[in-house]
């Protein structure tokens, strides 16, 4: 079950929604706040998944609340951007909203949002794989993989709680089974780009963050390190 929340100083934006989710039966309404104090108590108290924001003059620093969480809650909500116009476009995404709909919301547009999302979330939840020694079976959330490091006929999964788990098969069995976010840098190692925190083009080596762990690449795999480069500056703000 997914939760919600919708910031705004009317009601009519939260019952247009309500009336889109009361046949998805996957999301559940938490109701509406209409200033920062009621938003802040509501996402510290119950912690929606997702919560609908609109930036047309609700809350004053709409993008300060955000930021804000961050220091409260290790796990932020998505937040989707409602305006009247495409002014603070370029600023949600800037902010990590996953989407920035036009008020008035259509209802075809709405549906299509909690689809997807719903869809996200799956294919998330079902993102696991199983590492097999003998009769020992292991499943691990690729979620929480950092990086995957080659030791001759093993692998070693170094995970973001700081754990390893050695596994009896070779990094390329691994690599084809692997989802889209882990990409192979080097002959002996695959990183989770979602990790990636710096990339050190002098040096050939990137830094995976939760660690600091210094993984090398080399030039064979130097299309996957731009990739890695583009994907997270698309969403970054560059000095």
């Amino acid at each position: 079950m997914n939760s919600y929340l919708v910031i705004d100083k009317g009601k009519l934006l939260c019952e247009n929604i309500e009336n889109v989710t009361s046949d998805i039966s996957t999301f559940h309404s938490l109701g509406s706040a209409s200033n920062y104090e009621e938003a802040m108590t509501i996402i510290l108290k119950r912690k929606p998944d997702l919560v609908f924001l609109n930036l047309d003059n609700v809350i004053k620093d709409s993008f300060g609340l955000i930021k804000e969480l961050h220091s409260y809650l290790d796990l932020i909500p998505d937040f989707i951007a409602i305006s009247k116009t495409k002014d603070l476009a370029y600023e949600s995404l800037k902010n990590n909203f996953i989407d920035y709909l036009i008020n008035p919301l259509s209802e075809l547009e709405l549906r299509k949002l909690f689809l997807k999302y719903k869809k996200k979330q799956a294919t998330q939840k079902n993102r696991t794989i199983c590492l097999k020694s003998y009769k020992d079976f292991q499943y691990i959330n690729t979620n929480e993989i950092l990086f995957l490091k080659a030791d001759n006929n093993t692998t070693d999964f170094y995970r973001a709680d700081g754990s390893v788990v050695s596994a009896y098969k070779t990094l390329k069995v691994y690599e084809n089974s692997l989802p889209s976010n882990f990409l192979r840098i080097h002959k002996s190692y695959i990183v989770n780009k979602d990790y990636v925190s710096r990339i050190n083009y002098g040096k050939l080596k990137c830094t995976v963050d939760s660690a600091c762990y210094k993984i090398p690449f080399t030039k064979t795999y130097i299309d996957n390190i731009h990739f890695i480069n583009q994907s997270l500056s698309d969403i970054s703000v560059i000095n």
